[in-house]
C-alpha cells in the first residue's frame, strides 16, 4: 500500500474544526449548539459587495493578472492611503485569502529548516502554513496573567539562532484579541533591525479595536521598508469569509517579485472574489461604526459574563472578536467534547475551541478555551448560561486562577 508523506503526517489538525463531528451528533439529537468555536461572523456582508455579485455578468469568467486586477490593487492602495499608509498598487498582491499571502511570504523569505518566532498563543493555522513551507516555529509565550501582552525583548532574543529569519505577529490577535501598542511594535522593530529579520504582520482585524483604542500598523514603522511583509484579508473586515480574497503587501521589491513567481504558479486569485472585494472598498464608514459598536457590546457581554462564573478567568481583549478564557477544568479538550457529547441544558449546548492547539506545545493552554463572540447577544447570553450550568456538573472540575487583576474586568 502506498505511504503518506512525512509532511502529510506532520500537518496538524485544526483545533477549530476537529470537534465538528461531535457537534453534528449533538444536532442529530435535536440540541441547539451555540458555535463559539469559529470566527465566522453573522454580520451582514456590505450591500455594495452583494450587488457587485448580482450585477457581474461577463461572457467569460477569466483569469486575472497573477497579482490581481490592477483596478482592485489601486483601490486597495487608496484604502491604505486613507489609513495614513503610503503604498502603491505595484506593492500589493491579491491572494486567495490571507492564508495564501502568508504562505507566499514564508516561501519567499525562508528556506526549509529556517525559523520564525511567533508570540503564542497564535492562530493555529500558522503551524499548518509553517509545516507546508518546511519551516520551524519558535514560540515566545505570553500568558493569560498579563492579558497576553508582548513578552520582553529578552524572551525573543533567547529564541534567536543562526536559522532565525523572521518574526510573525497578528494584530489585533487571533486567538487572544490582544491589541499591540505602538511602543510594543517599536520593540519588534528594534529586534528586526538588530538581527536583520523579516517582520510579518497579520492585520486582518485592524477595523475591530475597542475602548477608543487605535490600531497602529507595522507599515507605519519608519526604517523597516525592507523588513516588513503585511498580510491582509477581506474575510472579517467585510464579513466575506467565503470570497477567499486577501493581500500580500510589501515595499521590498525582491520579496514581491519572488512572491509573484509563486502567484504565477497558481495562475490567479479568485476573479469573483476580486469583483466583490473591489466593490466592498466603497462600503460606507457607517457600516464599520455599526459593526464595531456591535462587537464591542458582544465583547463586554461575553467577558463580563465569563468572569462572573465561578473559577473562570478571561482578560478583556482590545480588538478582533476573540478571547481566551481559563476554565476550572482538568482538560479543556475533554471538556469541549463532553459539552457536545454528554451535556445539555434546556436542550442546548456550546461549542468551544480548546486553546492548546494555539500553542506550540500542546501541554500549554490545557485549561484554556478560545471563544469567538460572533453570535447575536441573545445567543451569547444563552451560551453563557449553558457554560455556567455545565461547569457546575462537569466531573473534571478543578480550581482555577484568582481574579485579582483589572485585566479581567470590563469597565
Amino acid at each position: 500500500m502506498p505511504t503518506i508523506s512525512t509532511k502529510g503526517k506532520l500537518m496538524p489538525e485544526s483545533p477549530i474544526r476537529k470537534l465538528v463531528p461531535f457537534a453534528e451528533e449533538a444536532k442529530k439529537k435535536g440540541r441547539t449548539v451555540y458555535h463559539l468555536n469559529i470566527g465566522q461572523p453573522d454580520i451582514e456582508t456590505p450591500q455594495v459587495a452583494l450587488d457587485a455579485f448580482k450585477n457581474f455578468k461577463p461572457g467569460v469568467i477569466e483569469y486575472s493578472h497573477s497579482a490581481g486586477n490592477e483596478s482592485y490593487r489601486k483601490g486597495i492602495a487608496k484604502y491604505y492611503k486613507d489609513l495614513g499608509i503610503e503604498i502603491n498598487h505595484s506593492q500589493i498582491m491579491v491572494t486567495t485569502g490571507g492564508s495564501e499571502a502568508l504562505l507566499f511570504a514564508f516561501m519567499s523569505c525562508l528556506d526549509a529548516g529556517d525559523e520564525v518566532i511567533i508570540p503564542e498563543p497564535f492562530y493555529a493555522n500558522y503551524n499548518g502554513f509553517a509545516c507546508s513551507s518546511g519551516i520551524v516555529v519558535k514560540a515566545v509565550t505570553s500568558t493569560i496573567e498579563t492579558g497576553f501582552s508582548l513578552p520582553p525583548i529578552s524572551e525573543f532574543e533567547k529564541q534567536i539562532t543562526s536559522k532565525t529569519k523572521a518574526i510573525l505577529i497578528c494584530n489585533p490577535g487571533n486567538p487572544t484579541g490582544y491589541l499591540y501598542s505602538k511602543e510594543e511594535l517599536e520593540t519588534l522593530k528594534e529586534i528586526a533591525i538588530k538581527y536583520d529579520l523579516y517582520l510579518f504582520a497579520d492585520e486582518v482585524y485592524r477595523e475591530f479595536c475597542y475602548d477608543e483604542k487605535k490600531h497602529f500598523s507595522v507599515m507605519s514603522l519608519s526604517g523597516l521598508d525592507e523588513h516588513v511583509v503585511l498580510v491582509d484579508s477581506i474575510s472579517k473586515r467585510y464579513s466575506m469569509c467565503g470570497a477567499r480574497v486577501g493581500a500580500l503587501v510589501t515595499r521590498n521589491k525582491e520579496v514581491f517579485s519572488t512572491a509573484l513567481k509563486f502567484a504565477q504558479a497558481r495562475l490567479s486569485p479568485p476573479t469573483l472574489g476580486q469583483v466583490a472585494g473591489e466593490a466592498a472598498l466603497n462600503t460606507p464608514l457607517s457600516y464599520f461604526d455599526k459593526v464595531n459598536k456591535e462587537y464591542s457590546q458582544r465583547r463586554d457581554l461575553i467577558v463580563s459574563g465569563l468572569n462572573r462564573i465561578e473559577g473562570v478567568v478571561c482578560p478583556n481583549p482590545g480588538g478582533a472578536f476573540y478571547c481566551i478564557a481559563s476554565l476550572p477544568v482538568d482538560d479543556a479538550e475533554n471538556f469541549c467534547k463532553w459539552l457536545l457529547q454528554d451535556f445539555e441544558y434546556q436542550n442546548q449546548t456550546v461549542m468551544l475551541t480548546p486553546a492548546n492547539g494555539f500553542y506550540s506545545d500542546p501541554a500549554l493552554g490545557k485549561q484554556e478555551v478560545r471563544i469567538a463572540y460572533v453570535l447575536k447577544k441573545e445567543s451569547l447570553e444563552k451560551a453563557l448560561s449553558c457554560l455556567e450550568e455545565a461547569l457546575k456538573v462537569y466531573p473534571g472540575k478543578i480550581s482555577s486562577l484568582k481574579k485579582s487583576s483589572p485585566l479581567f474586568s470590563v469597565e
